[in-house]
């Protein structure tokens, strides 16, 4: 079997090691683990795409999502702060600038900006084949482990 080039996986990138009900039907995802961050991507699909044949905005939406999600408990491990339970987005907004085809490569590619107490804010920029089609930024509730004595 052959590789084609709209199958090629950039280097540094391997398959997504978060896996779920919502993303199993858009495998395969792939993910790269940098310092606080965790980028996610997949090259476009049929699957993946609207009636018109562009990227869905909804699986632009989840993915900026957990890739920022999964980036502020990266962030959180990297500073040695443990987690008393599982957190949650307490909001998330998208700003579509514009529309990705099938065979392009989409990275989210997300930054935290802040984590405080309870809470933790990150943004994402979204590239198809490096130029930007949408950005989003997300809050997320945090629980800590209490402090140990």
């Amino acid at each position: 079997m052959t590789t084609s080039q709209d199958d090629q996986v950039p280097a540094g990138f391997a398959p997504h090691f978060r896996k779920s009900p919502l993303t199993d039907p858009w495998e395969p995802l792939f993910s790269r683990i940098g310092k606080a961050s965790v980028t996610i991507a997949l090259r476009v699909r049929p699957v993946h795409c609207n009636g018109k044949g562009f990227l869905h905005g909804g699986l632009v939406g989840s993915l900026a999502d957990n890739a920022m999600g999964l980036s502020v408990l990266e962030s959180l491990k990297t500073q040695g702060i443990g987690r008393a339970r599982a957190g949650s987005t307490v909001s998330l907004a998208v700003d579509f600038l514009a529309s990705a085809q099938i065979g392009q490569w989409v990275e989210f590619v997300p930054r935290v900006l802040k984590i405080g107490s309870s809470l933790g804010f990150a943004d994402c920029l979204v590239l198809a084949d490096a130029l930007s089609i949408a950005r989003g930024n997300a809050t997320f509730r945090l629980y800590r482990s209490p402090p140990t004595a």
